[in-house]
């Protein structure tokens, strides 16, 4: 019998959620959103569960995202399990921003796409020293999903369009900084502070301290990040929607690092681009997450049926040459009808 994909249990008035595929660094998978959100509808209703934990199996990472090869598969062939797992997945990201009782995640190691969609709308988000979080979707030809757009908008000045147009990692401060993560926790404390979350959250109406006391008596301060000292060519660079004055500006900075920006940017798929930035910026206006969820869940139908998500995870995760061939392969290139196509509500 193969071993549980989502290991769950309650102990002490925590119940726990262990994405449990430690080899895949936890990479999703549908079987594993549908025991998540089964789960948490369950622990809504019963007075057992005061909190809810989820974290991952193994020292790689919380998540890796999703199953990228089944995505790859389905791009190909014309297949549609991938929007029947968006829509759930989609689902259980609305399930736990709106959940009704404290949400930690322990978001230690590697915590990437999806992975971002199971912790970042939890209540109580805990990096460690090990935490690389990242939305790096554009790299593969697709978009800040999960959410991604609706926190990203959100995150101070542009640091929320760099990371989604970089698809760069960031380490516990920068995570705080970007309003994806509360607070800092040493990874040789996690252990500890699950067993105190265990012991320490009470009963409705009793005394003692809560989920968030509890989390709050283990944080410190983070190691120094990048993402501070970097707001003003961030926030000069990064203003308006046109993906390539936002380059020409990153490229004409006197700033090495806006400069090593505009070359990251520049190897990443040119509609994916567009459509990421337009995506965020409507994010910003929008009343809430699921108006989000919507928007992105016909952003991921569509770019399903583009060439560029195809070629990029086969870029990526298949050949592993690292040289994806985007179609169109310049910004210039990009059909704004297409991209307009994207964006169009399917008629009712």
């Amino acid at each position: 019998m193969s071993e549980q994909s989502v290991l769950t249990g309650i102990t002490g008035g925590l119940g726990r959620l262990t994405l449990n595929r430690p080899g895949a660094i936890n990479a999703l998978t549908a079987e594993m959103v549908g025991i998540l959100r089964r789960t948490l509808a369950d622990w809504s209703e019963t007075d057992r569960v005061r909190a809810v934990l989820i974290s991952g199996a193994g020292s790689r990472g919380l998540c890796a995202g999703g199953d990228l090869r089944a995505m790859h598969a389905d791009a190909v062939s014309g297949g549609t399990g991938s929007l029947d797992f968006w829509a759930e997945e989609y689902r259980l990201n609305a399930d736990l921003a709106e959940y009704p009782k404290p949400v930690v995640a322990f978001m230690d190691g590697l915590v990437m796409g999806g992975g971002i969609g199971v912790s970042a709308h939890a209540s109580l988000r805990v990096v460690t020293e090990r935490s690389r979080l990242a939305m790096p979707e554009v790299g593969i030809g697709f978009h800040p999903d999960v959410g991604g757009s609706w926190l990203l908008a959100r995150a101070p000045g542009e640091i929320g369009t760099h990371l989604a147009l970089t698809g760069g990692a960031i380490g516990a401060a920068d995570a705080i900084l970007a309003g994806l993560a509360d607070v800092f926790v040493p990874s040789h404390r996690l252990g500890e502070l699950a067993e105190a979350l265990c012991s320490g959250v009470p009963e409705r109406g009793a005394p003692g301290a809560g989920a968030a006391e509890v989390v709050g008596a283990f944080a410190v301060s983070p190691p120094p990040g990048d993402l501070a000292d970097a707001r003003g060519w961030i926030d000069e660079c990064y203003t308006g929607g046109d993906v390539t004055a936002i380059l020409d500006r990153l490229a004409s900075s006197p700033s090495a690092a806006a400069q090593a920006a505009a070359k990251e940017i520049a190897t990443k798929s040119p509609t994916s681009l567009v459509v990421a930035l337009r995506s965020v910026r409507a994010a910003a206006g929008m009343a809430g997450l699921r108006e989000a969820l919507d928007q992105e869940y016909r952003l991921s139908a569509a770019l399903l049926r583009l060439p560029d998500l195809a070629e990029g995870i086969r870029a990526q995760i298949i050949d592993k040459d690292r040289r994806p061939r985007w179609q169109p392969p310049t910004l210039a290139e990009v059909s704004p009808t297409v991209i307009d196509a994207c964006f169009t509500p399917p008629p009712h």
